[in-house]
């Protein structure tokens, strides 16, 4: 198991990403931090290339004549599968357009129809910025309060991460209140992987609509969106799934509401693709996901992803890699552990000491490929210099997020065993120098 999954991925060299005290500069560097920018996978740059190349060639006739079989007139045709087999989801239910919040927007502005008893939101507490903004803009569209609409439920005091019981009570609890359960499938902060089929079963059970941010679940964790009767959902598709820096996101709606939630903000690329180009006035949307279609997509990022896409094809979609994701986790945090500056997550509130703590889940089944390093005492700027140390002296790559915590993503196709050895072995040395 010392080789990756996958060897067709091109990792930044260490001199390129600041290593300078690391032996071999010209080597490639511990890269961890797939759940912020995946890894340039090799057939990825080469369809790229091969898009720029149609395009210097044959510019618009690219549209309906590719050497490739890519005709930009339907680019997402061969992406879209691809995807809906990792989302555990029906063609007709993936529709490869816009970006993450561009997506979230269009959905709760369909799924979203809050009335004078149920109009709430129910959400995790410090959700990814752009879900919160997004929730409370759309509340404000209605007339309602944030405050009084949004419901964010916090861990309890003295832990991290939301229990499965205080959920599924709240749910119970307030549920006639609720319009819309939207929570993040792995949250972005801490690493928690929610239980996506009983919370939206617990959700629909009380009425509400269930929808779920799945950025940084797609491509990490096994999911079966359509057998848990998942409403709707979105993502990006640049940290696991490798598309490339601000790459295509994706929306998901189940096929139970084909025939009752249409598009409400249209677009030409909705239509059916052999009327695109016939300009029609009427807009008569694709039945399924594709309807909600607003623009043509990139062809360079559509070909970004489908390399990266082909990759997880190859190797066996989403079973290979959710085995090796919980090896390659669970043996950083097993290494972590025996830091002598770790402690429990528990006792973190009284760390007066260089320490630090993990405040992922430690349960495979509840977290996906990343670990959240938590460093004491908080504020100290203890995070920061072993940051820096993790890139100078070890080519580490990780992700910061100030003020105290590191986040560590072994991705499996393209990590290594070895890469959790070393990452563990820089992040001790850091610390011995405090």
């Amino acid at each position: 198991m010392s080789s990756p999954l996958s060897d067709e991925f091109l990792l930044p060299r260490v001199r390129d990403v600041g290593g300078i005290n690391v032996k071999n500069l010209d080597g490639p560097c511990t890269y961890l931090c797939g759940n912020s920018l995946g890894a340039l996978a090799a057939r990825s740059k080469q369809m790229v290339e091969e898009e720029l190349d149609v395009w210097s060639k044959r510019a618009v006739v690219g549209h309906f004549d590719h050497p490739h079989g890519r005709q930009w007139v339907d680019s997402t045709k061969l992406a879209t599968p691809l995807l809906a087999e990792i989302l555990g989801a029906n063609d007709s239910e993936v529709a490869v357009m816009g970006t993450l919040t561009a997506n979230l927007h269009l959905t709760m502005s369909s799924f979203y129809k809050p009335n004078a008893t149920r109009y709430k939101i129910l959400c995790e507490s410090h959700a990814f910025p752009s879900d919160q903004y997004a929730f409370q803009s759309q509340v404000r569209a209605h007339g309602l309060d944030p405050k009084d609409a949004i419901i964010e439920m916090e861990p309890r005091k003295g832990e991290f991460t939301l229990r499965e019981e205080d959920i599924l009570a709240t749910i119970e609890r307030e549920g006639s209140s609720i319009a819309l359960v939207l929570f993040s499938g792995v949250q972005y902060y801490t690493g928690q992987l929610f239980p996506i089929q009983k919370i939206t079963a617990k959700a629909q059970e009380q009425g509400c609509i269930c929808g779920w941010d799945l950025a940084h679940a797609t491509g990490n964790v096994p999911l079966s969106l359509h057998d848990w009767g998942v409403d709707f959902a979105m993502g990006c598709t640049y940290k696991y799934l490798n598309s490339g820096a601000g790459g295509i996101g994706f929306l998901y709606i189940h096929d139970k509401w084909n025939d009752k939630e249409l598009p409400k903000y249209a677009g030409w690329w909705g239509v059916e693709t052999k009327k695109r180009f016939q300009m029609e006035s009427k807009f008569v949307p694709i039945a399924g996901a594709a309807g909600f279609q607003q623009s043509n997509p990139s062809a360079l990022c559509v070909a970004a992803l489908l390399g990266s896409l082909e990759v997880f094809k190859k190797v066996g979609m989403m079973g290979p890699i959710r085995e090796r994701s919980i090896l390659l986790t669970s043996t950083l945090e097993s290494l972590l552990k025996k830091s002598k500056f770790f402690v429990d997550a528990s006792e973190a509130s009284n760390v007066k000491t260089t320490a630090f703590t993990i405040i992922t889940p430690s349960d495979p089944e509840a977290r996906g490929a990343q670990l959240s390093l938590l460093f004491l005492p908080l504020g100290s700027g203890l995070m920061q210099r072993v940051y820096d140390y993790l890139v100078e002296y070890g080519g580490v790559i990780g992700d910061e997020r100030r003020p105290d915590v590191i986040r560590l993503a072994p991705a499996p196709l393209y990590n290594t065993l070895a890469d959790c050895e070393h990452a563990a072995e820089i992040l001790n040395e850091a610390l011995e120098r405090e």
